[in-house]
């Protein structure tokens, strides 16, 4: 700088400018939440790993239907309808997978981002983000439980001989299938949900998920054999399955009423949400 120039500066006051646009306020906070849990639940708005797992299970999902009415379209023979009480069974591995897989992405990442405070800094209250999540990850299950059941019940109707008569008589199920899934939905969610809020670590509640759903199972199975036929209601795709038949009003081999089956699902699903409800409480934010 040439000698015997002068510093010039300015100081400018600008003060302190409080946000003066619309307040959306709580209601839109939590179903920002939801929509975009429920997006991130199928990947949708991230990199295409993401959308790998959720895509491929939905896939592997319609495949039960998918081949039934393939088979069923190429004989000339009568084949045997599926019914919607059964498709559940058939599919319930993917259930727990998709769960096991989605559950740990919808409660983990904002744990593992400390992204929490940011959360509960707003018009979000704790219980509005529980809530939120697990209504995200229900409807995300209600997309993998509820699009093969209409896929096979719309291509049962045109196997038959009559699409309209088969309408007509099934018109019925239609009520117990959309209660069966959501009741499905609702009882896979709140249990993987209980289990990924209580670690940021994927690993420990995918693992965690998954060895829940297949231990129940076997000690259910060993315990039905070999000390007594309740042992089989510790087995959580069976209690799934006995609640679906219950529903359906449908025969069973099961020795347990199915009643008694519905109501330790509706018990469960209860027990585990608020098991969210209060982690989500006490969890440092």
């Amino acid at each position: 700088m040439p000698p015997g120039t002068e510093h010039a500066g300015s100081i400018y006051d600008l003060g302190y400018r409080p946000y003066d646009g619309p307040r959306l306020g709580r209601r839109h906070a939590v179903r920002t939440v939801y929509v975009e849990s429920l997006r991130a639940a199928y990947g949708l708005g991230r990199r295409g790993a993401s959308k790998v797992i959720p895509i491929t299970l939905l896939v592997i999902g319609l495949l039960p239907a998918a081949v039934h009415l393939g088979i069923a379209a190429a004989s000339r023979q009568d084949v045997d309808i599926v019914k919607p009480e059964d498709y559940s069974s058939f599919i319930e591995m993917i259930i727990a997978l998709f769960v096991a897989a989605q559950a740990p992405e919808l409660a983990g990442r904002d744990q593992r981002n400390r992204t929490l405070s940011l959360y509960f800094s707003r018009a979000i209250e704790r219980r509005d983000y529980a809530l939120a999540k697990l209504g995200a990850l229900v409807s995300a299950m209600l997309v993998l439980t509820l699009v093969p059941q209409t896929v096979l019940f719309v291509g049962n109707a045109f196997t038959t001989t009559s699409a309209l008569d088969y309408l007509r008589d099934e018109a019925p199920d239609i009520p117990r299938v959309l209660a069966s899934s959501l009741l499905i939905s609702g009882f896979c969610a709140s249990v993987a949900l209980a289990i990924a809020s209580r670690t940021s670590r994927r690993a420990y509640a995918t693992g965690g998920i998954i060895a829940l759903f297949v231990m129940s199972a076997a000690i259910g199975g060993i315990l039905d054999a070999t000390v007594g036929r309740y042992g089989i209601m510790l087995s959580l795709f069976d209690l799934m399955t006995g609640a679906t038949y219950w529903i359906f009003s449908a025969g069973h081999e099961y020795e347990v009423p199915t009643g008694l089956m519905f109501a330790a699902v509706v018990a469960i699903t209860a027990v585990s949400v608020a098991l969210v409800l209060r982690r989500y409480e006490r969890i440092p934010a």
